[in-house]
């Protein structure tokens, strides 16, 4: 990632949840200026402990940018905190 932005934005999210390699994965995003991101590929993906709350960090592009969500198990809130030009 080059060019990275921190963020701390509320977004909304649509996501598939299901079962195999990714139980969880998600497909766009919604930020604060309406702006919709349609995810084209899924990077790495973990979970973090905050505290209490574990949070599973999601590392994905939309093919020109990256972009960094976090969901938020128990407060089932998704957060974006990172931005960064995407480089081939």
């Amino acid at each position: 990632m080059n060019d990275e932005i921190f963020l701390n934005e509320r977004v909304e999210v649509v996501t598939v949840f299901g079962s195999g390699h990714h139980p969880c994965r998600p497909l766009r995003f919604k930020r604060p200026s309406g702006r919709v991101v349609e995810v084209a590929e899924l990077g790495l993906k973990h979970p973090v402990v905050k505290g209490r709350r574990t949070i599973h960090v999601f590392d994905v592009t939309d093919g020109g940018a990256d972009y960094r969500l976090e969901f938020d198990s128990e407060r089932l809130t998704w957060m974006l905190t990172l931005e960064a030009d995407h480089y081939d």
